[in-house]
């Protein structure tokens, strides 16, 4: 079977794009492959900076012959329909088949399919995948119709098999196929032939391109941290920019350099982000300070002098992004040491959303809650007020107006360079997060009244407006803060419907809203997110409608509490049995009330119990009645769960003693109020009919 190499070279690809355009080029060559009936064994995908490259291994060499039958009109069908099916298969009428079918006399067509040659398929896929190649940004050169992404140059493209490599012919706007490639654009120009992809690989090698893309991440990363090592020092990690700088080099050649000591004050984040979004370099910090202190570049070629004028360079661009960065920070300073009046001012001009205000009236809203969620969350009011009303100041900042990924974190700077609280400036970065399920979440009190009340704020101003998630559609980030705050109070006891309904009031919305509906809908919404956020933890999504069907589930503490004390109850045989118990109670008990047309939920009487089981039940309940009151009133939901639990025995053993429909009429009524009372013991738990049997 042979194997299929192909390369598009071409001007170097943006970095950002060639994971994406590995994949897709493996996706769509192989698909076609397959659909026109070439199968393979493998197929890997790799990119450089200047190349998209393919290896499919094992492929047919031809695809298989194939013989189609299709059934046509009856024999008597009116000529337009026969000549229509004529048309359809690309045969004439003397070689179509008239059989005999039970509904007449039928037409049909067998057509053979003769196999093709692998090099004519391999041909069409690829012309048809470089045409239509789905680059975010494409572009058109000289004279021709093609769109890539850079101007293309070349198409390698064999089939290689014990008797060689074949050249697969072919021919985009003049750019014709054949066997050759070029190494690294410095250290091996000029172009080579190759017969398979194990001597293009090293072929390549030997011309200075590292053709895997994680072979280039894994040689940068080793490399800077032995040289970070060999100085006393800690390469930062940082995952995306080593993704980044593997898309932008062939030949990577790790260099580390010195920062100037005029910036060594500024704060590492500072540091850490000019240096990465200007310069794409590591940064390297001081393990016993958490300084930065130096930097990692990766060149593209090697140099006589070992990068010494590379690295001198780097400097120079270095000292003057990172001169601008100190201007920033100097005159940041002065304005937060004078109160940061002017930052907090200028928010007046700053619109958050043209139906909910500015920035301004935003945080006068966060600040007023901050302080009424202070006392749920252990945090001092006054704290958690002054902290909302200067946690987004650092938004006017010059050092956030350059890279806004710092907010919070340059206002926490800010904050503690005035000598203000550090419970206050730890708000100021904190109250941001947690951002993701993944994110940390603030633990300090203070912080989680203000991340709390910031969220809180973004989703019922939202709410308020009707400008809800739609489908895959969240421009706000709605999910993401509902998801927060169910993380935050994850611990905590807060009436969040109350809080909801409470704040729609301050908002800037129409008289005419309905602020119970709207509350309503939204706790439905965390709701929904609380279920993705439980079924993520390994709690069955059955088990968390039963518990969000019981009273009081606005504070989701408790909720949580009780779904996961039942889902470990019910996770075990004996839950499943008391579950199978209470639905055939629950079931025949509902039936029997719809026939009568009356409800038996008057109580039972045990002197009219007939056999040992029956009176053993009466005490079970008494005692499980007993047991889950006072626990579900301290949220002990474990206990309560267990309780319920108990009761598994008693019911099986009651139902294999009794007969329900007994003939005499005062005890069928009797032991039907008996199941009323195991439905109402279990009921005070969870919801027990929504949990799947």
């Amino acid at each position: 079977m042979p194997d299929l190499l192909i390369e598009l070279f071409s001007e170097e690809i943006p970095a950002r794009m060639q994971a994406r355009a590995a994949d897709d080029l493996k996706a769509r060559v192989t698909e076609g492959l397959v659909q026109a009936g070439l199968t393979y064994a493998a197929a890997a995908a790799f990119a450089t900076p200047r190349r998209l490259t393919l290896a499919v291994e094992g492929l047919l060499a031809a695809s298989p012959a194939l013989k189609e039958e299709r059934r046509g009109p009856r024999a008597d069908a009116p000529e337009k329909a026969i000549e229509g099916f004529l048309k359809s298969t690309g045969l004439t009428r003397d070689q179509l088949e008239e059989r005999d079918t039970p509904k007449g006399a039928m037409l049909f067509a067998v057509i053979d399919k003769p196999g093709r040659a692998a090099s004519e398929i391999i041909a069409e896929v690829l012309a048809e995948t470089i045409r239509n190649f789905p680059w975010p940004k494409s572009m058109r050169w000289g004279s021709g119709t093609l769109r890539w992404v850079r101007p293309l140059h070349s198409i390698l493209c064999i089939l290689t098999t014990e008797a060689g490599a074949e050249v697969v012919p072919l021919d985009i706007d003049g750019i014709v196929s054949g066997d050759t490639t070029e190494g690294h654009r410095f250290m091996a120009p000029g172009r080579f032939s190759v017969s398979s992809f194990e001597d293009y690989a090293a072929k390549l090698k030997r011309a200075h391109v590292v053709l895997n893309p994680q072979e280039r991440a894994e040689h940068i990363w080793n490399d800077a941290q032995q040289m970070a090592f060999a100085a006393g020092l800690e390469v930062v990690e940082d995952a995306g920019l080593l993704a980044e700088v593997a898309g932008l080099v062939e030949w990577p050649v790790v260099l580390m350099g010195q920062i100037g000591e005029e910036f060594l004050h500024l704060p590492a984040e500072v540091l850490q982000t000019s240096m990465r979004e200007h310069q794409k370099f590591f940064s390297v910090k001081n393990p016993r300070t958490g300084r930065i202190e130096r930097f990692i570049t990766v060149a593209n070629r090697e140099t006589a002098d070992n990068g010494a004028t590379v690295l001198a360079g780097n400097r120079r661009v270095l000292s003057a992004r990172l001169s601008d960065a100190r201007f920033f920070w100097e005159n940041d300073l002065r304005v937060a040491r004078a109160g940061m009046k002017d930052w907090l001012q200028g928010l007046q001009n700053v619109t958050f959303h043209n139906k909910l205000g500015s920035q301004a009236e935003r945080i006068e809203r966060i600040a007023a809650l901050a302080r009424e969620l202070a006392p749920m969350v252990g945090a001092d009011p006054d704290k958690a007020e002054t902290a909302a009303r200067l946690a987004k100041a650092d938004l006017r900042s010059e050092m956030v107006g350059e890279f806004p990924e710092l907010q919070g974190v340059m206002g926490r700077y800010y904050i503690a360079a005035t000598d203000g609280d550090p419970e206050v400036a730890a708000a100021a970065q904190e109250h941001y997060s947690p951002l993701g399920p993944s994110d940390t979440v603030p633990t300090a009190p203070v912080s989680v009244a203000v991340a709390l009340a910031d969220k809180i704020d973004t989703l019922t101003g939202f709410w308020a407006i009707d400008e809800k998630p739609t489908g895959s559609k969240d421009p706000f980030a709605l999910r993401r803060a509902a998801l927060g705050v169910i993380r935050l109070v994850s611990d905590k006891s807060i009436k969040l419907w109350e809080i909801f309904h409470s704040h729609l009031d301050m908002l800037p919305t129409p008289e005419s809203r309905d602020y119970e509906e709207t509350s309503d809908d939204l706790l439905a919404f965390l709701h929904d997110r609380l279920k993705v956020y439980l079924r993520d933890q390994g709690i069955r999504h059955d088990i968390i409608d039963a518990c969000l069907a019981m009273p009081g589930n606005d504070d989701l503490t408790p909720l949580v509490k009780r779904a996961e004390a039942l889902n470990a109850v019910l996770s075990t045989p004996e839950g499943e049995n008391l579950l199978q118990g209470f639905k055939r109670a629950n079931n025949i008990l509902t039936q029997a009330e719809e026939t009568d047309g009356v409800e038996y939920s008057f109580g039972a009487d045990r002197k009219l119990a007939q056999v040992p089981q029956e009176s053993a039940l009466f005490d079970a309940l008494a005692e499980a009645e007993k047991a889950i009151r006072p626990a579900l009133e301290q949220q002990d939901f474990a206990t309560a769960v267990a309780a319920m639990a108990a009761l598994r025995a008693p019911i099986d053993a009651f139902f294999e003693a009794a007969k329900i429909n007994d003939d005499s009429a005062v005890i069928r009524r009797n032991r039907l109020n008996l199941l009323s009372e195991i439905r109402k013991v279990c009921s005070a738990v969870a919801d027990l009919t929504r949990v799947e049997g």
